[in-house]
């Protein structure tokens, strides 16, 4: 019988292969700040330190939103039958609602109701699609969300610190990589169930590589939000805090859902 430890129901193996996420997680995050920021750059300007803290800012107020709802809609039953609709159109309406909403955040004024309005539509969109996961150990959520708060803030903390913005030519690639992490997060759906090979290959491609690449998109949001704040100081646009924490947001949850799968496939082994 394996040793287990504690009231989780981890063995010794699951704590080691944890280990091993989080510590390779660690060493990515200080070969890239070793290989991309031999040299840091200078000091933010304050315009640009005022626009990063204040998007990080939007970011805590946008998952604390999300948290909030999602635990009422699960209390309130919501979740369940969100597990028991169709999941074409649970995904549909989801794709409806937040590409709806971001459109309106990045189409209205700053300080337009009508744009905070749209910003919480999205948070509340997306705590739709996550309360399901309430049914999970919430010891289980929040060492993956601890997980992912250390890993988004080490990659934001390279990003900001980063001498130029070396992580703003990762766009092209990151984009290509987006489409083949969604294509396969769809083979479940359109692939026959004895087709194991194949969905094995595409669920370890949608779980780590997909892991991988919204570390990258954290990376590049983060130098995308100083870029934006140096360009304001030049042409006097007017600055969007909450339409750029929308971005890290993604990322955050992106790489929130694939802990919890990391942290459950473990617990089941």
């Amino acid at each position: 019988m394996p040793a287990r430890f504690g009231n989780a129901g981890y063995t010794r193996a699951d704590w080691t292969r944890i280990g091993v996420t989080v510590g390779g997680t660690a060493a990515a995050c200080v070969g890239i700040n070793l290989f991309m920021n031999r040299e840091t750059r200078e000091a933010l300007e304050p315009l640009e330190r005022a626009h990063l803290n204040s998007s990080f800012k939007w970011l805590g107020g946008g998952l604390a939103i999300i948290t909030a709802t999602a635990i009422g809609l699960h209390r309130s039953g919501a979740s369940v039958r969100i597990m028991r609709a169709n999941p074409w159109l649970v995904m549909g309406g989801s794709l409806v609602c937040s590409i709806g909403s971001m459109v309106a955040v990045f189409n209205t004024p700053v300080d337009s109701p009508m744009h905070t309005l749209a910003w919480t539509t999205f948070q509340v969109s997306q705590a739709a699609v996550l309360s399901p996961l309430l049914f999970l150990s919430p010891a289980l959520l929040g060492r993956a969300a601890l997980l992912t708060a250390g890993m988004m803030g080490s990659l934001c903390y390279v990003g900001a610190t980063a001498k130029s913005d070396k992580f703003l030519m990762m766009g092209g690639p990151l984009t290509a990589g987006l489409v083949v992490v969604a294509l396969s997060s769809l083979a479940p759906m359109v692939l026959p169930a004895t087709a194991l090979g194949s969905l094995a290959v595409a669920e370890a491609l949608s779980l780590y590589g997909g892991l991988a690449l919204f570390g990258g998109w954290t990376l590049y949001d983060c130098q995308k939000i100083l870029a934006h704040a140096r360009q304001s100081r030049v042409t006097g646009q007017r600055l969007d805090p909450a339409g750029e924490s929308i971005s890290l947001i993604l990322d955050f949850i992106n790489i929130f859902v694939r802990m919890v799968t990391i942290l459950s496939g473990s617990r089941r082994r």
